[in-house]
């Protein structure tokens, strides 16, 4: 496969994975509330994550970086407010 195809490719997810998490946690901040968002799933995501880092063994690519351990941190934290029942106080 053509060479650019592949890198183009590999910045989708660079872009997608951060931003798609991002509106999580812009959606919990708006509502003021984690009530609902399930704790154990955005845990689950983040181990993913981690997971898919390693599987790559690109370790020092800004593309793996920002997309998986970059969104990781976007999950725990997610997964943080959930388990601690954020409420945003009056």
């Amino acid at each position: 496969m053509n060479e650019s195809i592949i890198n183009i490719a590999g910045w989708i997810p660079t872009i997608v994975f951060p931003v798609a998490t991002s509106l999580q946690l812009l959606s919990i901040y708006k509502r003021g509330s984690a009530k609902g968002v399930s704790g154990t799933a955005w845990l689950l995501f983040a181990i993913a994550n981690i997971g898919l880092y390693i599987y790559t063994e690109k370790y020092f690519e800004w593309q793996t970086i920002i997309a998986l351990l970059g969104t990781a941190m976007l999950d725990f934290s997610i997964s943080i407010l959930a388990f601690i029942g954020y409420q945003k106080k009056p």
